[in-house]
């Protein structure tokens, strides 16, 4: 665990010297960027890890990742691009939240056996980080 702090705390200090030196919005954007690129590598590590083991955990985790590096990808090209009017409101960015909601209903529905459930109880942490995020947009 103690190497895990370091890491950590060598990443948050070295973003916090970039923000002050670079400014904070310019810090943000190579971090996008960077977690962009290593988001989309580790899901093609998970992806060639299905496809040799054919785990359905690895394609969730594959997806999960796909769909997290291209949401996150899209955020940063449009505060590249300063925010074009034809990126604010794109349906493409739907094919990439669907990836990563793909990912993570195939996960829940992995690791349900590990909480001895069946049949599709996977679908209440689902259904509820839905109703969560409903309820947040009525109130807010």
């Amino acid at each position: 665990m103690k190497p895990i702090i370091a890491l950590f705390t060598l990443i948050l200090m070295t973003a916090l010297i970039g923000a002050h030196s670079l400014g904070f919005a310019a810090m943000l954007q190579v971090a996008y960027g960077a977690i962009c690129v290593m988001a989309l590598l580790i899901s093609a590590t998970f992806f060639w890890l299905w496809h040799e083991r054919a785990t359905p955990l690895a394609l969730g985790m594959s997806l999960s990742w796909a769909g997290t590096g291209l949401t996150i990808g899209w955020w940063w090209l449009m505060r590249v691009l300063n925010d074009p009017a034809w990126g604010v409101e794109a349906a493409l960015l739907f094919v990439f939240l669907s990836l990563l909601i793909c990912g993570a209903v195939v996960h829940f529905a992995v690791i349900q056996g590990s909480f001895g459930l069946r049949g599709i109880a996977f679908m209440w942490p689902v259904l509820g980080a839905f109703t969560m995020s409903i309820c947040v947009l009525l109130i807010f």
